[in-house]
């Protein structure tokens, strides 16, 4: 008897040690019994009932991306091209998640493919080559609205590549190139244009500073003339300033010394001959030295005749 309890309690022991879970972080656990929906376990330890209790889902909480295969999608120009998407979703409620729809990648990635078709076919080739924002910002609302009953949440859609046909990637790259070409005889010509504006502009600057040295240069020029006349005027005046004072020097002396007039006509025959040796034509000769030279000339005869 004892030992039939000992195994009883043993038994027991095993079956709750097989029945512990332990669930991991960024995970839930949707947990049946009797084949209906009992609860959903957190992070953390728990127990369930053997035989009774069943794990119907284990579900992980992390962002999940899904990268779908190129979808054909036609514009409203009838331009058929390939468009593969990335989406990237989140599961919020594991019970909604587990319940809500049968295979829930497959019919995210159907619900993506028909969202892209309503949406590419109301716009044209270039609006779709030039409007990925707005693409993707649509399908994001759309299919976040569409998979709410589901527990799943949508943070961002991606439109990963757009392919057009062949002969439409011809077309594209030949306007590509003649833009390029444009473009470069764009700058070319405006790079030359901007050339001759500076080369002009150097020439017109460099006539502005010839003129403005040249100005310079004369008014220097003008002002040494200016200085040189000024500094000449000065020297002139200077030396008649000081053959006034000579002069006048002199007639003090010769006031001062009481000269008598045979003294004064001897220095007045002198300067009668510093003129006679000039270049003077016409002399003017006082009387008083015409007495002096016919007395002089008295003289001589006197000597002569002794």
């Amino acid at each position: 008897m004892i030992w039939a309890l000992i195994v009883f309690v043993f038994i027991i022991i095993i079956l709750i040690i097989q029945n512990i879970r332990i669930v991991p972080q960024a995970h839930a656990y949707v947990v049946e019994r009797l084949g209906a929906y009992k609860v959903t376990w957190q992070v953390g330890l728990h127990v369930k009932v053997p035989l009774i209790d069943k794990i119907a889902n284990r579900v992980s909480l992390k962002e999940r991306v899904l990268d779908f295969a190129p979808q054909p999608v036609i514009t409203k120009d009838n331009v058929t091209m390939q468009i593969d998407t990335v989406v990237y979703f989140q599961i919020t409620d594991p019970k909604l998640y587990t319940y809500g729809v049968e295979r829930p990648m497959s019919a995210i990635e159907n619900l993506t493919a028909t969202t892209l078709r309503n949406i590419i076919g109301d716009l044209e080739l270039d609006e779709t080559l030039t409007s990925r924002d707005l693409i993707n910002s649509k399908m994001r609302s759309i299919l976040d609205e569409a998979t709410d009953p589901w527990g799943i949440k949508v943070n961002r859609v991606e439109l990963k590549n757009i392919i057009p046909p062949a002969d439409i990637q011809n077309a594209m790259e030949k306007q590509m190139r003649a833009e390029r070409e444009r473009r470069e005889a764009i700058l070319k010509a405006e790079g030359e244009k901007t050339s001759e504006i500076l080369v002009a502009e150097g020439k017109k600057q460099s006539a502005i500073l010839e003129a403005e040295a040249e100005k310079a240069a004369a008014i220097l020029r003008a002002e040494a003339k200016k200085e040189a006349q000024i500094r000449e005027a000065e020297g002139q005046a200077e030396a008649i300033l000081k053959v006034q004072k000579a002069t006048a020097e002199g007639i003090r002396m010769i006031n001062e010394s009481m000269p008598s007039k045979e003294v004064i006509a001897l220095k007045s025959l002198e300067a009668l001959v510093q003129v006679g040796d000039g270049q003077s034509t016409k002399i003017i000769i006082p009387s008083e030295i015409q007495n002096i030279a016919s007395l002089v000339t008295s003289i001589t005869e006197l000597a002569k005749e002794k």
